[in-house]
């Protein structure tokens, strides 16, 4: 069973109105192939490997959206730290079957995370069986209004290391000569390599560009073969381009929503 350092991104999944619909959707994006999961969830297999999972919404006026969950050691320990730290606990720790046990949580600009404890039985599941791959999960960043408290959020739960890129900079969308971005890499990076070679997930700070209304939010990336294509793909498949494709000194990126109003991003790595 792969393991992942704490803070880590570990999982994604998507909280879908309509499963059947998000099967077919992705399905053909990423060529995905799905078998059921140990509980109301469908597995994504990319190649033959583990890589997402699409749920039904238990709720009606919960967002659609798809989720990044971050490894902890002891999930419990883990919530603790998050409410000593500013943040706040939207669901507690709960097990989920042989496989591990979970929770939800908010930093103190609300976006909301999850974490995962990978299962200590036969059965437990750690996260990914791929990613940094065409069809798989490649990268997530927090978008947040609050970078005075995110960042040192973040450094005290995770002791994430921060390395901030010079402006003018491109990481994500809308991440222009006027964002702020921070490359975060866990306490158990080389401490003598942050920057990109280490970085698990990044910080962006929203600006004027975006609308005010617009909360703290996680945006999960999956890796493409050919960003273009994976945005017309995806307007045929009836869903929408929120940032066209464009380059970035990692590749070629495009925001997109599924035709459900998920919203996520794909990048074509150099």
């Amino acid at each position: 069973m792969a393991v992942f350092p704490e803070g880590t991104p570990c999982w994604v999944d998507a909280a879908l109105p309509d499963t059947e619909a998000g099967k077919r959707f992705y399905g053909e994006l990423f060529g995905w192939t799905f078998r059921p999961g140990d509980g109301p969830w469908t597995d994504a297999y990319s190649d033959g490997l583990l890589a997402a999972a699409i749920a039904p919404k238990g709720d009606g006026r919960m967002p659609t959206i798809w989720n990044v969950y971050l490894a902890a050691d002891d999930v419990t320990a883990l919530t603790g730290r998050i409410a000593e730290a500013g943040g706040h606990l939207i669901s507690s720790p709960r097990p989920v079957g042989r496989l591990g046990a979970v929770a939800m949580a908010a930093d103190p600009g609300g976006a909301v995370f999850g974490l995962w404890q990978a299962g200590d039985r036969p059965g437990g599941r750690a996260g990914f069986e791929t990613r940094g791959v065409p069809g798989a999960y490649c990268w997530t960043e927090v978008y947040t209004w609050r970078k005075d408290r995110v960042d040192p959020f973040y450094a005290e739960v995770f002791g994430y290391t921060g390395t901030d890129l010079p402006r003018p900079a491109e990481l994500g969308p809308g991440c222009g000569p006027a964002m702020d971005i921070r490359l975060w890499s866990p306490r158990t990076a080389d401490p003598g390599a942050p920057g990109d070679r280490t970085a698990v997930a990044g910080r962006c700070v929203l600006t004027e560009a975006f609308p005010p209304e617009l909360p703290g939010h996680f945006l999960v990336y999956f890796c493409v073969k050919d960003c273009d294509a994976a945005a017309a793909t995806v307007v045929r498949l009836g869903g929408r381009v929120q940032a066209p494709p464009f380059d970035i000194p990692y590749g070629r990126i495009a925001v997109l929503m599924d035709n459900q109003g998920a919203l996520f991003a794909v990048l074509a790595e150099t």
